[in-house]
């Protein structure tokens, strides 16, 4: 199942009607940006993780 064509077809129209064409740009532009930081947020944390358990094994030995 899924999101079919007719569906993204009426979910881009009702965007065009509430936003308006000029500020769909803008929009799509601000979600790239945020989706981006928060990607390199996580790894950033991802990475912290893998530090300290690396740590943790070499203190050990």
């Amino acid at each position: 199942m899924g999101i079919g064509w007719g569906s993204l077809l009426v979910i881009g129209l009702v965007a065009v009607l509430i936003f308006g064409p000029k500020k769909l740009p803008e929009l799509g532009k601000a979600a790239g940006n945020t989706l981006r930081e928060f990607k390199n947020a996580t790894k950033g944390l991802a990475d912290d993780d893998d530090d300290k358990k690396e740590k943790a094994g070499n203190d050990g030995k």
